[in-house]
């Protein structure tokens, strides 16, 4: 099995290398308009934009940022194919301008537009995220009434272009019960609210880009990956940033195309993608090892489990669960500047790690260094009675 990744340098309000109906899932995080770190970039694509900053007109500002980002949702339902589905990772703002303390709601302006360009909405998920601020409140403190309420969460909403999408061909059918999740991952993905995913600080060494990232965590994308495509599809990140889309798309056996404008995001990409192929891995056998132990929890409880993991031998609670198969992945290999191809085994994994060290994260630095080191390794069959 393989799959392909490309990278675009360029602008994604206009990605002329994208044919019409050619992408299956859309996942991103655009710059937030309103925020005052991407204040210089939004004004480099509209200097109207700077002129309302300048005049203290935070409503013209909010506007004329959203206007760039809607460049970016034509192209994504341009390209979406019919039944896609698009994943937009926004949060909020909130701004003085002028003395004027207010919110900028971003989400709402976003979901408004993408309506009215045909897309339809889906219910969306809230993204608590954890903070260590010291001092979360804003305004006057304890005194009523001019506090005001702290922003801890994001959104992901969630579009669909067309109908719902249909599965016809037996061979689509077989990949979508190998490309299928855990009924106990179902419960905690498909919940409206998503908490325990820390948000990514601007750790990255180089200043050029640590201020222009609007990364997320790769759990994040990976679940979207997982919920919304099947292995093989391609997924698009028309703000691709440091690469974690892509990242999540090669764990997941999807193909994936990466648009950034900034070309100083090249070597950090490039040295994560190193990386990936360990780090993949082991997220397949975090994941067997949790069912594991949920299976083992559930049994004592409940009883015995119904089905059968036909790959694995090991207990599931569905009947869709029964073909779902992880493709380990083998290598990487670089086509062209900025492409690459990724080989994956069509095997089930016959042993997991046995460690419980946490994975390494490899998200927050822009130099990978490979480890020389080994999982200690347990065979599967060991945990399946």
């Amino acid at each position: 099995m393989m799959t392909k990744h490309k990278i675009l340098f360029q602008d994604a309000r206009k990605i002329k290398e994208l044919e019409d109906h050619s992408v299956d899932l859309m996942i991103t995080s655009p710059p937030y308009p309103m925020i005052e770190m991407w204040d210089e970039m939004f004004s480099e694509q509209n200097p109207k934009i700077k002129e309302a900053l300048n005049n203290k007109d935070g409503k013209t500002a909010f506007e004329l940022m959203n206007q760039e980002l809607d460049k970016v949702w034509d192209e994504v339902y341009r390209v979406l194919k019919p039944n896609g589905i698009a994943c937009i990772n926004i949060g909020d703002a909130t701004r003085t301008v002028n003395g004027d303390f207010k919110l900028y709601p971003n989400s709402s302006r976003i979901v408004s537009y993408c309506n009215k360009i045909g897309f339809s909405s889906l219910p969306k998920i809230l993204w608590k995220k954890t903070t260590n601020a010291p001092n979360k409140f804003m305004g006057s403190g304890m005194m009523p009434p001019g506090a005001y309420v702290t922003l801890e969460h994001e959104y992901i909403l969630i579009f669909r272009k067309g109908g719902k999408r249909e599965f016809k061909k037996s061979d689509e059918k077989i990949n979508r019960r190998e490309s299928s999740f855990f009924w106990e991952e179902r419960n905690v993905w498909f919940s409206d609210i998503w908490e325990g995913l820390n948000g990514v600080l601007q750790k990255l060494k180089d200043e050029k880009i640590r201020d222009r990232s609007a990364a997320y965590p790769f759990e994040l994308a990976y679940r979207l990956v997982n919920m919304f495509s099947v292995k093989g599809d391609v997924v698009l990140d028309p703000f691709f940033g440091t690469g974690t889309t892509m990242l999540a798309a090669m764990a997941s056996a999807r193909n994936s195309i990466g648009v950034e404008i900034d070309p100083n995001f090249e070597n950090t990409i490039l040295g994560r993608i190193e990386a990936i192929k360990e780090y993949s891995n082991k997220i397949n056998s975090d994941r067997i090892k949790k069912h594991l132990e949920f299976v083992k929890k559930r049994e004592e409880e409940k009883g015995p489990l119904k089905y059968t993991n036909e790959h694995y031998g090991f207990k599931v609670m569905t009947r869709q669960e029964k073909s779902l198969l992880f493709n380990d992945l083998k290598k990487v290999e670089k086509i062209s500047d900025n492409e690459f191809k990724v080989i994956y085994s069509e095997e089930p994994q016959k042993e997991i790690p046995a460690n419980n060290s946490p994975t390494t994260n490899i998200f927050e630095h822009p130099k990978i260094e490979k480890s020389a080191g080994k999982f200690a390794t347990m065979k599967l069959s060991n945990f399946v009675n």
